[in-house]
């Protein structure tokens, strides 16, 4: 007769691991942060002309630089860039959102 086999945790001893440090107390999950609506309604419209500017191909290819430089070359080529748009990229120049395309985000 064949000897019936078991299985292979049969021959081994079965230990329960202990906790260290007894049980956790689970701590309570923080509240959702709240996101303020940082974007306001001037920022969204300004926003949107300079997108107009940037999909306007009237204006020259706007890879590769800055929305200002953008502007003076379709100047200095007599295409009449809006004023509007000169105007808005002076008074933001620091901020790399208004100054840099739509495209900056974007591999060549």
């Amino acid at each position: 007769m064949t000897t019936k086999r078991g299985l292979i945790t049969d021959s081994f001893k079965v230990m329960k691991k202990s906790r260290r440090g007894g049980k956790r107390k689970k701590s309570p999950t923080p509240p959702p942060a709240q996101q303020e609506d940082v974007t306001t309604p001037v920022r969204e419209e300004e926003m949107q002309q300079l997108k107009q500017f940037d999909l306007d191909w009237r204006f020259g290819p706007c890879t590769g630089i800055s929305r200002m430089q953008r502007w003076e070359r379709a100047k200095l080529h007599g295409l009449n860039p809006p004023e509007e748009i000169k105007d808005l990229l002076l008074q933001t120049h620091d901020d790399p959102e208004y100054s840099m395309s739509l495209w900056r985000e974007y591999p060549f």
